[in-house]
């Protein structure tokens, strides 16, 4: 069934949107790049330009291209950087003043050769994933617009699923019917309970329901969000948020004191799909911004499953138009789960450390002598030449049973 649902979008996939720059970024991460000292300068002149008020990725990979590196542009006059940023992407006076500002507060030097000890501190254990690190989703980089900076908060260990897209998106309007209600949490109840991570943006209606599903099954929720990680939105939605943050991952790539705006919304759709293997779209009307996130996901050549609702249902308009596109009708949750099989999160019968986990510490010696008292992902990469993917799954495998723990920064030390 699953080659079935698979075929009706193979013709619909695209050749990846990133540029020489992206391709670069994942031939680096394979070659394991994170070894080469080289590669942490790189990263705290992208996380510092990342952060600079008005610069985007186009700028950003503007900058890059016009003086040979982040850093020769951070040293760039202001008419150099107003001539390097000429074009479509001009740099207006305010938007210069800001950067000025920016650049002042950091002082001419602010990324030391070789950085200091407060500069790797912030290197190694950031909450936050720049397209250059070993677990920023691939995925991301086949956008039109890749985030710059993944902020996150929650179980570090969730990253080696989501950093492969292995996980599903879930989506629908703020105000459905009641069946529609049933629906989101059921799907989410059933994709917990096979392992697989539900992806979604706390937002009232499908999302939220797709997430207390997920949570009462004790998986995965991934809510994506539309502000910052230290605003919560609906108001309301303050302890759904902090519960999934607890139990999943909270993602956001707007850092804390970003204004709201209506836009922000629309571009957390496109995370959703970059984090998702497979969507399935619940229930929404003809304008809502769930038909964005099917959207892309159809260019990407994901599959898309979509609930059936009474035809002559305003709210479920644009979901049923769907099907007639080719999408997979959805009637029963246990048919998603029988598709996609197996998730990366299954659940072991026992989840506390004992005599049964005795030969999984001894197949792990090595890698628990690495960890030592905590260590980063990162670090262990380099102890160990290993793969990041390769390690995360012994690192989950171990939190599993209730030998290690995860921290933020994707960091872990023993219980």
């Amino acid at each position: 069934m699953g080659e079935l649902l698979r075929a009706p979008f193979a013709a619909a996939s695209t050749a990846p949107k990133g540029s020489q720059k992206h391709r670069q970024l994942r031939a680096g991460r394979r070659q394991q790049r994170g070894h080469d000292p080289s590669v942490e300068r790189e990263r705290l002149w992208r996380l510092l330009w990342s952060s600079c008020p008005g610069i985007g990725w186009q700028r950003l990979e503007r900058l890059e291209a016009m003086f040979g590196s982040l850093e020769l542009a951070w040293g760039a006059s202001a008419a150099n950087l107003i001539h390097g940023l000429s074009g479509h992407t001009r740099l207006h006076q305010r938007e210069l003043e800001a950067l000025e500002r920016y650049r002042s507060s950091h002082g001419p030097a602010p990324i030391s050769e070789p950085p200091s000890a407060e500069q790797r501190q912030r290197w190694a254990t950031p909450a936050c994933l720049l397209p250059s690190d070993l677990t920023y989703p691939e995925a991301m980089l086949q956008l039109e617009r890749p985030p710059l900076q993944l902020f996150w908060r929650g179980q570090g260990s969730r990253w080696s699923a989501l950093s492969q897209s292995q996980a599903v998106a879930v989506v629908g309007t703020r105000r459905p019917s009641r069946h529609g209600l049933t629906m989101a949490r059921q799907i989410g109840r059933a994709l917990a309970e096979a392992g697989w991570p539900v992806v979604s943006g706390l937002a009232e209606g499908i999302d939220a329901a797709a997430h207390q599903g997920c949570l009462e099954a004790g998986g995965c929720p991934v809510g994506v969000l539309g502000t910052p990680l230290n605003r919560v939105y609906p108001r309301h939605h303050g302890q759904l948020q902090a519960t999934v943050a607890e139990q999943g991952v909270l993602v956001s790539e707007l850092p804390e004191g970003t204004p709201g705006r209506a836009g922000h919304f629309a571009l957390r759709n496109r995370l959703q799909v970059g984090l998702a293997q497979a969507l399935v779209l619940v229930e929404c009307p003809a304008n809502s911004g769930a038909l964005h996130s099917a959207e892309l996901a159809w260019e990407l050549g994901m599959p898309i499953w979509v609930v059936p609702a009474d035809a002559g249902r305003i709210s479920a308009a644009g979901s049923n138009r769907w099907l007639q596109q080719g999408a997979t009708p959805l009637l029963n949750p246990s048919d998603l789960t029988t598709s996609l099989g197996v998730g990366p999160l299954r659940p072991p019968r026992s989840s506390t450390a004992g005599p049964a986990a005795a030969p999984l510490l001894q197949r792990e010696a090595a890698l628990l002598a690495a960890l030592g008292a905590g260590a980063s992902l990162d670090q262990l990469c380099d102890r160990l030449r290993l793969a990041p993917g390769v390690i995360s799954e012994r690192l989950l495998r171990l939190e599993l049973a209730g030998v290690l723990r995860s921290e933020p920064g994707l960091w872990w030390r023993p219980c």
